[in-house]
């Protein structure tokens, strides 16, 4: 198969312009507040590759699922990680458990990969990226449209480093678990009302 150069810049431009303002961005921000930064890019990249690959590789069939369902667990995700951040302690050391910051990797690699699994379903990018398969052809679609998602990530972790180096950390957690809380409204609004 031809791997078409523009076919990938376009996937990459069109997803990654899509997901900026996409609720999983925010949340990877928040996670990269309270929690190892690059665990959290391996569990939502990791996360982001697998919808990409049922994108491409069942196109409208995702659109099958039920929406409703799929929103409610999303948004008990993002209320859970609001009760979550919110509960964080003030301390500016990392340590384990206890509602402060969490640095061993499976425990935030599964945070980050359930987080954005469960709420990517039937989403904007997901959609686009189906799309761009069907015209563009699965393989540019799939690279550029998982490095679009993936660069997304890191920028919003990168961002949330940068705060949490600025600004208190009780200020980030409890910025965070508002901006946590608003994503779990947000999804339950999106839930009820199509």
């Amino acid at each position: 198969m031809h791997l078409d150069p523009l076919a990938v810049l376009t996937a990459f431009g069109l997803i990654f312009l899509a997901e900026l303002p996409d609720k999983t961005m925010f949340a990877s921000l928040a996670m990269g507040t309270r929690m190892r930064p690059l665990y959290v890019w391996f569990g939502t990249s990791t996360a982001f590759v697998v919808h990409v690959a049922l994108a491409v590789g069942a196109g409208s069939l995702l659109s099958l699922l039920p929406g409703t369902a799929v929103k409610l667990v999303s948004a008990a995700l993002f209320a859970f990680g609001a009760v979550m951040l919110w509960r964080g302690g003030g301390d500016d050391g990392e340590q384990d458990a206890g509602g402060r910051t969490v640095t061993s990797f499976w425990p935030v690699y599964t945070t980050a990969f359930t987080a954005v699994f469960v709420s990517e379903w039937g989403d904007l990018t997901q959609i686009t990226t189906a799309n761009l398969a069907a015209t563009n052809g699965w393989l540019p679609t799939a690279i550029g449209a998982a490095a679009a998602l993936m660069s997304v990530s890191a920028l919003a972790l990168l961002a949330g480093r940068f705060i949490a180096k600025r600004v208190p950390l009780r200020t980030v957690q409890r910025v965070g678990a508002l901006c946590m809380a608003a994503l779990a409204a947000w999804t339950l609004v999106e839930a009820f009302t199509g």
